[in-house]
């Protein structure tokens, strides 16, 4: 009795960490091939309140609209993440915390982003304005991009500027979706 007791804890033990792994095989942090994140990078002037411009398509933010993200400095390195939008389906704002770490030197803008728990996905700054007005994000892979300002709307040549970096970096240009913004965060 005592030989299966011990053999199903190592099995199950054995089967959790199997699963663990292949769950962590699920995200990446890697930067993707071609694709050179911004340095230097200066987060004390990244951080704020950013506003989704245009992204591509993914379910953990379709359907919204007024989409923002905010990043603050915390006191053990780390970057609070706090992603807002309003949700055309259930008609109300919804919001998810998250964590992001540098994946190297701070000066470089990659980075990973957990709002699970200990799964990250790559946060890599391909472009970024002088000034820190607009980004353009890609994710792990070229299936991930969000076009960044610091205000609702960017001017056209703006606009077009980073349509054409997005498609030079291999972005599916054709399938962003530019965010509207109609209504006013009762959170700031």
């Amino acid at each position: 009795m005592l030989f299966f007791l011990s053999c199903f804890r190592r099995c199950a033990w054995l089967g959790l960490a199997v699963f663990l792994l292949a769950l962590s095989g699920c995200s990446s942090t890697r930067l993707p091939e071609g694709i050179t994140p911004v340095t230097p990078f200066d987060l004390a002037r990244y951080e704020g309140r950013w506003y989704e411009i245009a992204r591509l398509d993914h379910s953990f933010e379709r359907g919204m609209t007024d989409v923002s993200a905010t990043y603050k400095r915390q006191a053990d390195g780390s970057v609070r993440v706090l992603n807002r939008g309003f949700d055309t389906g259930r008609n109300d704002w919804r919001q998810a915390e998250g964590k992001a770490l540098f994946t190297g030197d701070a000066n470089t803008a990659s980075l990973k982003v957990s709002f699970f728990g200990p799964f990250y996905g790559g946060y890599h700054v391909a472009a970024l304005d002088a000034n820190y007005q607009w980004a353009l994000v890609v994710g792990p892979d070229r299936s991930y991009c969000w076009i960044l300002s610091r205000t609702k709307q960017l001017p056209p040549g703006v606009r077009e500027q980073l349509i054409a970096r997005a498609s030079a970096l291999g972005i599916d240009t054709q399938a962003l979706i530019w965010v509207t913004h109609e209504r006013t965060d009762p959170q700031p």
